[in-house]
Parts: C-alpha cells; structure tokens; sequence
C-alpha cells in the first residue's frame, strides 16, 4: 500500500490539485467555510481552546482558520539567552550534523544542503560542517513559524520545485524530498553565524507567507528569484526570538541549517519523532554562558 500512495504522487498533477485548493481555502463561503472547519477540527482532533477564537465561525476562509493565531502567553519563549527555542509546533523528522554538505533525510537518503539552498554556492559554504534540524507540520498543528533566536535577514530565496507530500512515510521513500519540493530559504545574521530557515512547500499548501514580504508562493514560471537585505541601518529586518518569522497555509515543514559550532548540544528530548512546541528549549548555544 505503501507503494501505491507513493507511485500516486509521481502521478498526480501536485501543482494543479494545490493551486485549485489554494483557491477553496482562501474563499469566504460563509456556512460552507464554518462546515469545513468543523470537519477539520473534528478530523485532527484540534485543540480550539488554544486558538485566540475558538469558535469555527470566527474565521471567514479555510486559510483564516489554518493560520490562527493563539491566545496570548500560550506559548511562551523561553528567554534564557544560551537557549535555542522551538520555531514552530510540529515533530522532529531528523536532525544532527551537515557532513561533507550532505543532510540526513531518512534511512538510505541523504540530500545536498547546496541543492536545498537553490544551489546558491556562498550560502552553502557558510553551513559547512554545521548542524542542521528538520520540523514536519502535520494538519493539526499551529502553522506560524516563529524565530529560533535574534536575527537579521540578509537574503531571501524562492525555489520553484515539486510539491509531494512531506509527511513521515514520503521523506522515507522520495529521494532528495526537501531539496526537490518548493521551497523559500531566509538567511538571518545572528550572534553565532548564518541561521538558514527553509520553509518547504508540500502538497495542497496553498502558499508560503513572510512577516517582510508577504505571500511568496506560489508564484509563476520556474525560476529562482533571490532578494536581499541590508544588515544596519533604518531598512535592516530584524526579528527576536520568538518573533513571528512566516506562515503556511496548509501543512508542511521547515529545515533549519546553523553554523559551524553554533550548537553545543541539543536540548534533551529533543531527537527523531519528539514533539516540539513553539517557544520551548531547542537547543543550547556553544558560546553563550547561562546567565545564572
């Protein structure tokens, strides 16, 4: 069965079926809309009393509801400045170390971080023997990415690509997965180096959103686009830990590359399948020192 579901997403044509629902998703269709919400909140087994409106007819479009936002103080970051936190709510797929620019994916498959980057050559350089983490967003997830650590973006990447599903069973079994699927790279200056944050598009996700630039995907044709910033000064983007960073309008996953010896070590528990959620201990930072 397996098999099938995954000869299923050669086949089907993924851009078409996720522009379609893309369009289902942003329509505000009043009672219909609310129908679907509730189906999908039964389905998922979504916690609403998390969410900053409970009630499904709060949201006037699919896309409303998917990116809801939670009540305030639900999540709170974790401030201790020698940690790491979470991006986002969602399961460890892989993480552990970038070796000779390749990262781990699943049992037999490896990817390059230079093709994940969009093979932008000086980028990959800067993650050379660093560590590397990969999040996966399942539906019942809160689906806004927020900010590991303080950062200030220097370059954003589009990568037009394919949209298979990036769900546990498909990373086992799709060579490359997240270096072949859609994806947006935001590199952020930080205290310890570069932090890359590759938001990756899937399968019926309709879009890819930033806080800076809004909705990036999907745009048209299959080039890549690349933006960037200035680092000082009155235009430079920076964000805290914590700070909201992007959104996906259905679900998805983020890969997160650091730099060499950013990471002492990762935060315990966090390892293969372990739940995440925004805000919590992620890791421990090599060269700062715990104030205490």
């Amino acid at each position: 069965m397996d098999k099938v579901k995954i000869a299923l997403q050669y086949m089907l044509p993924k851009h078409l079926l996720s522009r379609l629902v893309g369009k289902l998703a942003a329509a505000q269709a009043g009672a219909l809309t609310t129908a679907a919400i509730k189906w999908f909140i039964k389905q998922y087994n979504i916690d609403m009393s998390e969410a900053a409106q409970s009630e499904p007819e709060a949201y006037k479009s699919f896309n409303d509801f998917f990116t809801r936002a939670l009540k305030p103080g639900i999540r709170p970051v974790n401030q201790a400045p020698h940690i790491m936190v979470h991006p986002v709510d969602g399961a460890v797929s892989q993480l552990g170390p970038i070796k000779d620019g390749r990262i781990f994916q699943a049992k037999g498959h490896h990817y390059s971080s230079l093709t994940l980057l969009g093979d932008q050559a000086e980028d990959a350089k800067r993650f050379e023997g660093g560590d590397f983490a990969t999040i996966y967003l399942a539906p019942k997830d809160y689906h806004r990415i927020h900010m590991p650590i303080k950062g200030t973006l220097s370059k954003m990447t589009y990568v037009p690509g394919e949209l298979f599903s990036v769900n546990p069973l498909t990373a086992r079994h799709v060579p490359g997965l997240f270096a072949r699927n859609e994806r947006v790279v935001a590199i952020f200056e930080t205290e310890l180096g570069p932090l890359a944050m590759v938001l990756v598009g899937a399968t019926i996700v309709a879009s890819i959103e930033t806080v800076w630039a809004g909705t990036i995907t999907p745009p048209t044709g299959k080039q890549v686009f690349t933006w960037e910033y200035p680092t000082v000064g009155p235009d430079a983007i920076t964000l805290d830990k914590g700070d909201e960073m992007g959104r996906f309008k259905l679900g998805s996953t983020v890969v997160m590359l650091f730099a060499k010896d950013a990471i002492d070590t990762f935060a315990e528990g966090v390892e293969a399948e372990a739940v995440t959620r925004m805000g919590q201990a992620f890791a421990n930072l090599k060269d700062i020192k715990s104030a205490d």
